[in-house]
């Protein structure tokens, strides 16, 4: 498995062998931030197309088919699109934090997203309390969520701002649970140190039963946690217009569009690099020629097959189900979710601390 940080070891080592110390850590953030952005706007652009297609064919279409071959130029003809819309100004709206709350939660999204480790030596942000600071940072969305639902001034995107909050709140509480039982799993909250460990097998397969009912607790509440179906209230359409944004026009409501869909891709890349071993390949014991012949493929390719494979399960859950009410979304994650979670992560602890895993 190629190691990435020979790469960056060797540019960090040019720069400073060509200029002062502070000006190449300053070049290296700056080339560092271009590459987030520009990484973050294709996975949108991806993720985009996908949902388009994925959806046409759940429901027997197409899916976008004029502009461009299969239609791969009409998702960027809808983003340049939305760079030249007039962003209206609410005349009666709270306009500093009107403004502020796409760029929260765009924030918000794009500090999560650094904290995917695509390949070893390619993680940017790889602490060793990386878990906690990826929850953390991915709170922060929420209060976007509720400044854009109350500065509008507008009693739907309120009660949609009301609702996302209350539901992104809830289930951020099975998510962290199905985390904990893998850091009791693992004993560690680096991401790194996590896909390391997973070297001689994934943790689907070798975290016994807790590790899998983690990850179906995960890929229900990480569904919930982005607003998508079934778990769309706060963005319905028949009853709310479009929720918390519905008084964002252009670029403003392109933040808010963009951020949910990479929101999806960074709940996958998670249940990736937590659950299916993240760059890791697939071994199977005793099949050394299949064996060797999955390490030839690169890293970050395992993770995006692992991830892409993610986040068409939770687009097949979105056209396949039909949208829950708001009373059964709270009670699924109330009286469901969290004491199937809190058990789970019980008979964790009990195989750790017996050594009753594998």
């Amino acid at each position: 498995m190629f190691d990435f940080s020979i790469v960056t070891h060797w540019i960090h080592n040019l720069l400073t062998s060509l200029m002062p110390d502070d000006l190449a850590v300053f070049i290296e953030c700056l080339a560092i931030g271009i590459c987030i952005l520009l990484t973050y706007a294709i996975i949108a652009i991806i993720m985009i197309f996908m949902e388009r297609k994925v959806c046409a064919a759940f429901q027997c279409r197409l899916g976008p088919m004029r502009v461009g071959p299969w239609g791969t130029i009409q998702v960027f003809a809808d983003v340049f699109k939305m760079l030249i819309k007039e962003i209206i100004a609410i005349r009666h709206a709270d306009k500093f934090l009107y403004n502020l709350a796409p760029y929260l939660v765009i924030l918000a999204s794009i500090m999560a997203f650094s904290c995917l480790p695509f390949n070893k030596g390619m993680a940017v942000l790889d602490f060793n309390v990386g878990i906690f600071f990826l929850m953390a940072a991915s709170s922060i969305g929420i209060v976007g969520i509720l400044l854009a639902g109350w500065s509008s001034n507008n009693k739907y995107s309120l009660i949609g701002a009301m609702r996302s909050g209350a539901q992104m709140i809830s289930y951020e509480l099975s998510v962290g649970l199905s985390l904990l039982t893998m850091i009791v799993f693992t004993d560690t909250m680096q991401f790194s140190e996590i896909v390391e460990r997973q070297a001689d097998g994934w943790f689907i397969f070798k975290g016994h039963i807790p590790a899998f009912i983690a990850f179906v607790i995960y890929l229900i509440a990480g569904n919930a946690e982005v607003n998508r179906g079934p778990f769309d209230l706060p963005e319905a359409e028949s009853e709310l217009t479009a929720g918390y944004h519905t008084e964002y026009s252009g670029m403003h409501f392109g933040l808010f569009y963009v951020a949910e869909f990479v929101n999806l891709f960074i709940i996958a890349g998670v249940a990736a690099t937590i659950f299916l071993g993240g760059w890791m390949p697939l071994h199977i014991p005793g099949l050394e020629g299949f064996n060797t012949v999955m390490d030839y493929i690169p890293g970050f390719i395992w993770f995006f097959g692992k991830a892409f494979f993610v986040v068409w399960i939770l687009m097949w859950f979105k056209w396949t189900f039909p949208r829950l009410r708001i009373d059964q979304i709270l009670t699924l994650e109330w009286k469901y979710l969290v004491p199937i979670g809190l058990c789970n992560l019980l008979l964790m602890v009990i195989i750790v601390v017996f050594k009753l895993h594998f």
